[in-house]
């Protein structure tokens, strides 16, 4: 569980150097790009990934899939929060959890026992609650919200691939995984500076690098997690997901002032009591 507890910290800190980025007139797709560079650069010497290692057997098409999707979910995720509001797009991105359970069902063929049954059943009615806030935006565009549900559940899948491929060390496959997603956010980042004329900043490489050092500890965490779980796969995937909004709406109600309605507070204990149902599973 220390993995998975590691990973849930790693992931709420990204959000909160996000968050705190607003107020500094930043380029998200720029912090984006260097945040893949610091943590190519942590993979690489913290680990010493063998690349010679990595020849045609490899799995190409999860590598590659993972590779374009992260920095493209991401840039949905932005365009979402634009046009629908970050209330419903963060309610896309939790709300994915729904996809790799089903998969670690249908896909896994991971046999679920009862504890475990009624922990993702409070789990979802949690999920619901604590995300029910009010939303003053009326823009019609699910198409983004809808592509960063699908999006973040198919990345759940993918990573669990790679977990269970033990051919390599999954350290090297997260470095194949990182390079492919800075060649896709360096396009766009080109893209912009040459035909937008956006500027190069420092502050962007600086947040840039903050990002990557917690994103870095965030999937090598997950990945973690996985093999550690490796026979429960929805352990992982239903305690991400809850996790990072138990502490994210902490952090929200402590660090930042957000309002939590009753119905968010009722949501976070039935999350608390669906984590407690999941842990007992484990031991039965």
């Amino acid at each position: 569980m220390l993995f998975l507890i590691l990973s849930i910290l790693c992931s709420v800190i990204v959000g909160v150097i996000f968050k705190i980025t607003r107020k500094y007139n930043v380029s998200p797709i720029q912090i984006v790009a260097f945040n893949y560079i610091f943590a190519l650069l942590l993979c690489y010497f913290t680990f010493k990934p063998d690349i010679s290692q990595v020849d045609g057997n490899a799995p190409w098409n999860i590598y590659i899939a993972i590779g374009v999707l992260l920095p493209i979910v991401f840039l949905f995720l932005i365009t979402s929060i634009k046009h629908m509001g970050i209330v419903k797009t963060d309610a896309a991105q939790r709300l994915s959890l729904f996809i790799p359970i089903l998969a670690a069902w249908f896909i896994f063929k991971e046999e679920f026992n009862s504890y475990k049954v009624i922990g993702l059943l409070i789990g979802f009615v949690a999920l619901l609650f604590i995300l029910k806030k009010q939303s003053a935006n009326t823009e019609n565009k699910w198409i983004y919200p809808t592509v960063v549900l699908l999006g973040f559940g198919l990345i759940d899948i993918l990573f669990k691939q790679i977990a269970l491929y033990t051919t390599l060390p999954y350290t090297t496959s997260l470095f194949v995984v990182f390079d492919i997603s800075l060649a896709i956010s360096l396009l766009v980042v080109v893209y912009e500076i040459v035909l937008r004329k956006v500027k190069l900043k420092a502050k962007n490489i600086l947040f840039g690098g903050l990002v990557g050092i917690f994103n870095f500890g965030n999937i090598l965490f997950y990945l973690k997690a996985h093999k550690a779980f490796s026979d429960n796969p929805s352990t992982v995937f239903a305690g991400m997901n809850m996790g990072v909004i138990i502490l994210g709406s902490l952090v929200g109600l402590l660090f930042f002032k957000e309002k939590l309605s009753k119905i968010n507070f009722i949501g976070l204990f039935l999350a608390l009591i669906a984590i407690v149902f999941i842990v007992i599973s484990q031991f039965k």
